[in-house]
This record gives structure tokens, sequence and C-alpha cells, in this order.
């Protein structure tokens, strides 16, 4: 059951995701949704192709036929949903992805009629599948190809044909990723002028790992910024999520959002609880509505739909646009969107510059044990309502996702990752002394928490 995660199915290829166990989730996942078409896409790595021919196997045994993609990045896939195939639509989706994990892992990203399929979804059909006594097979293979990569860069050409010959030297990575597939495409269809490095798909990630939410796998488009661009862009391994740099920092998903719904018209802004306090305040200054939501990018995806609101971001780089797009997290229309401001006459930096100084940390993370992580944040949650004297004052605990403590200048947030065995904590404040004591002070309380387990 481990691998029935909150946001998606994510396994070891061969151990835990092998011919039986990738065949019954097919064949259970049938029965969660009412069409007759289902369209399945893979990432770059090389047991992707292989899972599709398992799912593929349990998908047509339950009676669905597959509209096959081939090697796409997740947006594609996404993008797939809105779309008609020769008078198809498809009902759901499934992204063959292991993301930003290492290379010996794979997984399932699920859309059912628009929507992410998650959270008690997904633990449902685990238990449908461990519960299963036999491996189904089909009686015929019924897969269609669909040219979804191919209409997809043509929207975007089409969709961004006010960038054609921009002036400025755009230098991208793609991590060895999917994304290599799609942006030499339309950044040459553009006429932009466009360098990318690691754009060849390649699963064992040669270069660095595909996750630019870590600074040390951006060294090498940090290094090809400096000499040769003005503006860079890196991508996670199925290109959802994004990471823009400048010659003087890297702009996280919080600060991204400031700076993308600047032209918008008082947009309402969702974000995740590890966002700046700067980012909702300086929102709120412009007319903005904005709400603080759970993490993760399907908790996202489904607030923004019932919201319809404009825009959302996690600090991690997912970037959602429900403005003038279909609301799900795209890393290359969000350079798109990006490249449309710069075009436009914004500077990135001085825009970022104008704001009051804050100092936080990055999102850190606190090995625990899985029985564990949940037990220490409700224990947290209950000592916080009469603190150890030791702790600073506390003006406001927001527990929508693990627990968010606001204090009279800065903020500390811990909670359960949903995905590994770690509490994720962090932390903001006015100045550095502050930044100090709210890290110092929550990092105490939960070994107090842990010990006394």
């Amino acid at each position: 059951m481990s691998i029935y995660r909150e946001y998606d199915i994510r396994g070891i290829y061969e151990k835990e995701l092998n011919e039986v166990s990738v065949i019954r989730i097919g064949y259970v996942l049938a029965s969660k949704f009412w069409g007759e078409y289902v369209a399945v896409g893979f990432d770059a790595r090389s047991h992707s192709p292989i899972l599709f021919e398992y799912l593929v196997e349990g998908l047509n045994a339950a009676g669905k036929k597959v509209l096959n993609m081939g090697l796409v990045p997740s947006p594609v896939n996404y993008f797939s949903n809105y779309q008609e195939w020769n008078g198809i639509t498809p009902s759901a989706s499934v992204m063959i992805t292991g993301s930003h994990n290492p290379g010996e892992y794979n997984g399932f990203k699920i859309t059912v009629d628009k929507q992410p399929f998650f959270k008690e979804d997904i633990y449902a059909l685990g238990r449908e599948c461990e519960s299963m006594d036999f491996t189904p097979k089909s009686q015929a293979r019924e897969v269609i190809r669909i040219h979804a990569k191919e209409r997809y860069i043509a929207f975007l050409v089409d969709a961004f044909s006010h960038l054609s010959g921009m002036s400025e030297k755009i230098v991208y990575d793609c991590g060895n990723g999917a994304a290599g597939v799609v942006t030499e495409e339309i950044f040459s269809q553009l006429t932009l002028n466009a360098k990318g490095i690691y754009t060849e798909p390649d699963g064992s990630f040669p270069n660095h790992h595909p996750d630019p939410s870590q600074e040390d796998n951006l060294e090498d488009i940090k290094k090809v910024l400096e000499k040769e661009g003005d503006i860079a862009f890196a991508y996670d391994g199925d290109a959802d999520r994004i990471s823009v740099l400048t010659h003087k920092r890297n702009i996280k998903g919080d600060m991204l959002a400031l700076l993308y719904t600047l032209p918008m018209d008082r947009p309402t802004v969702i974000g995740e609880v590890k966002c700046s306090q700067l980012m909702y305040d300086e929102l709120e200054d412009r007319g903005c509505k904005t709400v603080m939501y759970k993490t993760g990018h399907s908790n996202i995806k489904t607030k923004l739909k019932e919201l319809n609101a404009e825009f959302a971001c996690e600090v991690n780089g997912h970037i959602f646009f429900n403005d003038r797009y279909f609301g799900y997290d795209d890393a290359i229309y969000a350079t798109l969107r990006m490249l449309e401001l710069i075009k436009e006459g914004m500077d990135l930096d001085k825009e970022l510059d104008k704001l009051p100084p804050m100092y936080s940390t990055n999102e850190l993370n606190i090995p625990t044990t899985e029985s564990k992580k949940f037990l220490i944040v409700e224990r947290i949650k209950s000592l916080l309502q009469n603190p150890p004297e030791y702790f600073p004052p506390v003006v406001e605990i927001i527990d929508i996702d693990g627990i968010r403590v606001h204090f009279e200048n800065g903020w500390g947030l811990v909670r359960a990752s949903n995905t590994t065995p770690m509490l994720v904590t962090r932390f903001e404040a006015d100045n550095e002394d502050n930044l100090e004591l709210y890290e110092e002070s929550i990092n105490r309380l939960i070994k107090d928490v842990e010990a006394a387990l």
C-alpha cells in the first residue's frame, strides 16, 4: 500500500511497480471513470514504455481503449483532456512518470473528468488492487496513437506568436527529462534566441538530478546564464515545475506569483501554507483575493477549479494559470508567460527589489517515521494552546495543513510530508535574529515532543 500516495502512485520499478501490480492498477482504475477512452503518456525513464504496456493490458482487460501519446511532459498529458481526438474526448488520462524522483522510481499521475484523482480515491484504488487474487488479461490490444505533443506545440506557438523575435538571450535546462521533446520546437518556431542544455531525454539523468527546487541541480544552468544568457529556466523530470533565474536571484514560486499576477485585474490567487506572508500581504494590498491552502499539486488544482481562481502557486515551482489557460501546472506555459512579461518591459529584479526585505529558509526536512510524523504535528498543535516559557509569543495558528505559527515578526511551519517519513519545516522573519529565534524554538518543540513519544 505504500505506493498509493496522497497525490499519485509512486514506487520502485520491478520491486513495487511490476507486471502484476500495474496490470491490476489499470484494471481497477478503469472502473473509476465513465467513458471508453483514456489518454496515456510517459516520461523519459527507460522503464516507462514497459509500464505503459502493462497499464494498457489492465485497461484493455476492463474494456477501455487507450489513446497513446508516447513520450511527453506531464502538461501535454493534462492538455489531452481538453482536446477532441478524431471525435473522441478522453474521460481520463494517466501520466506515467517518476517526476523528480531517482531513476529507479516511476509512477502514475491520474486525471478523471479533468480533475485530479487523489487522496481517498487513490487509497481506495490501492485497497482494491491489493485484495485482487487474479491478474486479468485482455483479449485484444486496443491502442490508438494520438499526436498530442504536436497539437500542444501548435497551441502554444499560436498563443504566444507575439513573442516572436524577442532579443533577450534565453537559456534553459531540461535536466534530461521530458521537457526537451517540446521546448526546442516551441522556441524554434517562435524564433527565440534560446539555448538549451541537457535537452535529450535520458531516464538515467546523467548530468544532474531533475529537481530544480534543489540549488545543487542549478549549478550548470547558472554557469550558462552567467556567460550567455539574460534569463534562465530549469524544469523537473516531467516539466510541471519551473525555476526562474536572473543574474541576481533564483525566484521561488511564491515570488513568481507576485510577478505573474501584476498585469491581472485583481485576481483570486491560491497559495500553499509554505508561501511567504509577504506574497499574501502584497497581493491583498493590490486588491487581490488570496486563499492559503494545503500543499500538493492535486490539492491546489482542485481548489483552483472550486473557486474558479485565476492563478495558484507552490513554492517549489508548481505554477497554475486559470487565466487564459486550463488551470493545471505547466512549466512550459509558465516559461512563455514569463517571457511575455519581459517582452512587455518588466524588469524582474527591479520589481522584486521594491518589496520589503524578508529573511526565509528553504524547505527543511527533519527525518522521523511514518507512524510518528502526523502524531508529532498533532502533539505540537495541542502544546501550542499553552506554549512553553521559551516559546515566542504566538499571534495566530493556522492548521489547514500541519501547523503554521504566526509570531509578531514572522512565522514558522511544521507539517508531515505526505510522501516521505519526514517533517517539513519552513521559516520567515523580518530579520535574521528573529528567523533564528523562530527556527530554534520550533525545532526545540519538535525534539521535546518526539522525545516524549
